[in-house]
C-alpha cells in the first residue's frame, strides 16, 4: 500500500520510512512562523525554557501584520517585543512595516515555503502553504516556543480526505468559490484532524493565487492541512524565488484515503457564505439583493494580484454605491507595487475605494474597517463568525473578489454578470 503526500512529508521529517494515520511522531520543522499577536506569547515562553539562542536564525519568520501599522499603545508594545527579540536573536526573516506583508502571502512570495517541507505557524491559516505541496499547519504559541528552541515538534499523523474537482469553471467562479463550496459540503468539522488534498483537472488549471485561496481555508473545514500536488505551475512560481533547495513530494496512486469526494463545477455559481459560519455557503443567486454597508477586498485569502485584477476589471470606469465603503488591501508590498504599476490602484481610487498598506486589519476586527451595530459587509476574508469584524450585531458575508467588487457597485449582493443592470 502506498502513502499519501501528507504521510510521505511527515515520514521524511520524522526520519522514518513510513508513517500511518493516528501515529504520534517527533518531526523536524523546516520553517516556523509567528506574528505580532502570537509571537509575543511564544517569546515569553521561549525565555522560560532556558536556552540562549533559537535553533536556526534562518528557519524562523516573524511578521507583524495583524495590528500593524500599530493601532494603539498595546499593539505597539506587542510589535516592539517581537522587533527586539528578532534583533537580539538575529532573526533573518523579520519583516517590518514597509517591508512586510500579510504573513501567509509574504512567505510564499519570498520563497520561504516550499514543496515537501513541514512548516508550522502560530496562526491557524498557516495551512495556506499547502498550495505549494507543503504540509503546513497552525499550532499554539507554546508549540512555536518549543520549535524556536529545538527545531522539532510532535505531530499526530492525520488521515487524508481527497477532493477532486472536475469540469470547467464558469466565468467569475474562482478558487475562493471552490473552497467555500467544499466547506459548505463538509461543514466546519467534516475534515476534523484530517489533511485535505485537492486535485483534479480544475485544480490543475488554476494559477497559484487561486490555489492559495483554497489551501488557506482548509482549516475552516476542521482540517490540519490543505495540500495541492505540486506541478509545473508550482515550479514556475518558485523559479527564481525559492530560498533553498526543495524536493517535491507526490502521493502514491494506491495510497489509502479516509474519504474521496468528486464534484463537477460546470454549473457552479460564485459562492457566498452567510453569517455566521464559512460553512453556510450558498450560490450567490440565493442571497442576491442583500443590502450591504461595507466591502473588504484583501486578506491572506484574497489579497493577491489576480484577486485585485479581477476586482479592478469590474470597477474600472465605475463608482461604488453611495452608501457603501470599499476597502482594498493588497496583501504584500510587492503586490501593492505591482498593482500600482498596472494602474489598478488608480482604478480603485477613482471608484472611490480606500486603499491600505498591507495589514490583516479588518479581517479579525483589528482596525481599518470595524463594523458598527447592524452593519453588513461582504469580505474576501476567511471567517464570518459573530463579531468577527466588529460589533456582535454586525454581519459578514464571505465571497470572492468578483462578487465583492460587483456588490460594492450595486450596494447589495449580486452576481457579477448582473453589472449591466447597475445604474
Amino acid at each position: 500500500m502506498g502513502q499519501t503526500m501528507t504521510e510521505k512529508i511527515l515520514a521524511k521529517a520524522a526520519g522514518k520510512k513510513k508513517v500511518y494515520p493516528g501515529e504520534l511522531i517527533n518531526a523536524k520543522v523546516d520553517m516556523a512562523l509567528g506574528n505580532d499577536i502570537t509571537a509575543p506569547v511564544a517569546i515569553n515562553e521561549f525565555n522560560k525554557i532556558g536556552v540562549e539562542k533559537v535553533f536556526d536564525q534562518e528557519r524562523i519568520a516573524l511578521i507583524p501584520d495583524h495590528f500593524t501599522p500599530n493601532k494603539d499603545i498595546q499593539s505597539a508594545e506587542q510589535a516592539k517585543l517581537v522587533r527586539e527579540f528578532a534583533r537580539r536573536q538575529k532573526i533573518v526573516h523579520y519583516y517590518e512595516v514597509g517591508r512586510m506583508g500579510i504573513e501567509h502571502a509574504l512567505l510564499p512570495e519570498l520563497g520561504l515555503a516550499l514543496p515537501g517541507e513541514l512548516i508550522i505557524g502560530a496562526d491557524s491559516h498557516t495551512c495556506t502553504y499547502g498550495a505549494l505541496g507543503t504540509f503546513a499547519t497552525g499550532v499554539g504559541s507554546t508549540d512555536l516556543a518549543a520549535v524556536m528552541a529545538t527545531g522539532e515538534l510532535w505531530f499526530k499523523v492525520p488521515p487524508t480526505i481527497r477532493i477532486v474537482f472536475e469540469g470547467r469553471l464558469p466565468p467569475w467562479t474562482s478558487g475562493k468559490d471552490l473552497i467555500l463550496y467544499t466547506i459548505g459540503q463538509l461543514g466546519t468539522d467534516g475534515a476534523r484532524y484530517a489533511a485535505l488534498e485537492f486535485t483534479g483537472p480544475v485544480i490543475a488549471g488554476l494559477g497559484m493565487d487561486g490555489r492559495f485561496s483554497i489551501s488557506n481555508m482548509a482549516i475552516e473545514a476542521g482540517a490540519k492541512a490543505g495540500l495541492i500536488p505540486p506541478d509545473d505551475t508550482t515550479a514556475r512560481y518558485l523559479q527564481g524565488r525559492a530560498k533553498r533547495p526543495y524536493e517535491a513530494v507526490l502521493g502514491d496512486e494506491d495510497a489509502a484515503v479516509q474519504q474521496e469526494f468528486r464534484w463537477n463545477v460546470d454549473e457552479m455559481e460564485p459562492q457566498v457564505s452567510v453569517p455566521f459560519s464559512p460553512a453556510n455557503a450558498r450560490p450567490v443567486s440565493r442571497v442576491a439583493g442583500t443590502k450591504i454597508d461595507q466591502v473588504v477586498i484583501g486578506s491572506c485569502t484574497n489579497g493577491r494580484i489576480e484577486d485585485l485584477r479581477q476586482a479592478a476589471a469590474l470597477l474600472k470606469g465605475r463608482r461604488i454605491h453611495s452608501r457603501v465603503r470599499l476597502i482594498v488591501i493588497p496583501a504584500t508590498q510587492a503586490i501593492y507595487l505591482q498593482a500600482l504599476r498596472e494602474g489598478l490602484l488608480e482604478i480603485f481610487i477613482e471608484a472611490e475605494a480606500a486603499v491600505s498598506t498591507p495589514t490583516c486589519g479588518p479581517c479579525l476586527g483589528g482596525h481599518m474597517g470595524i463594523l458598527a451595530e447592524g452593519e453588513v459587509a461582504v469580505a474576501t476574508t476567511n471567517r464570518n463568525f459573530k463579531g468577527r469584524m466588529g460589533h456582535p450585531q454586525s454581519q459578514v458575508y464571505l465571497a470572492g473578489p468578483a462578487v465583492a467588487a460587483a456588490s460594492a457597485l450595486a450596494g447589495e449582493i449580486i452576481h457579477p454578470r448582473e453589472l449591466g443592470e447597475v445604474n
